[in-house]
């Protein structure tokens, strides 16, 4: 379904990825309308596909999930079998927070968030015995510069 979105719409959807906690009340009066109004937008936007569920945003390191890894990974198999396991064997683990099929060299990109290194090699000791994989690099990220979900509207 397409959606043509105003500057409203548009205005709408930064304050909510901002902030998704925010009163309508709030979210009216940033935008320059009224609780109602904007109300139906959200109605409609969320209908539409545009806006998916709300969450929160956790602290990782906070809660002692210290170690973040790329994980970069070259395969041999790529029929319909081999691939249902893949995806399959990274559903079931919560460590991946993001995987993505590539175009090049690398077959696929996982980013791993696991409270230390030790946590990461039991992560991949699992994934590695469920599936066959050619060549697994893992990169562990030093420092985290940026993190956004934010698109630029």
């Amino acid at each position: 379904m397409s959606v043509r979105l105003d500057e409203t719409d548009r205005k709408i959807l930064v304050e909510l990825q901002n902030d998704a906690s925010q009163s309508l009340d709030e979210i009216a009066k940033k935008v320059s309308s009224s609780k109602t109004p904007v109300w139906n937008r959200i109605r409609k936007m969320k209908e539409a596909g545009l806006i998916g569920r709300t969450t929160v945003m956790l602290d990782a390191d906070a809660l002692g999930f210290e170690a973040c890894f790329f994980v970069l990974i070259r395969t041999s198999e790529h029929d319909a079998a081999w691939q249902r396991s893949f995806l399959q064997a990274l559903q079931d683990r919560p460590e991946v927070q993001e995987a993505h099929r590539l175009a090049g060299d690398i077959d696929y990109i996982l980013k791993v968030r696991v409270k230390n290194a030790r946590a990461y090699d039991v992560f991949y000791q699992a994934l590695i015995s469920e599936v066959k994989v050619h060549n697994v690099t893992a990169l562990l990220s030093m420092e985290e510069i940026k993190s956004t979900n934010v698109l630029p509207l």
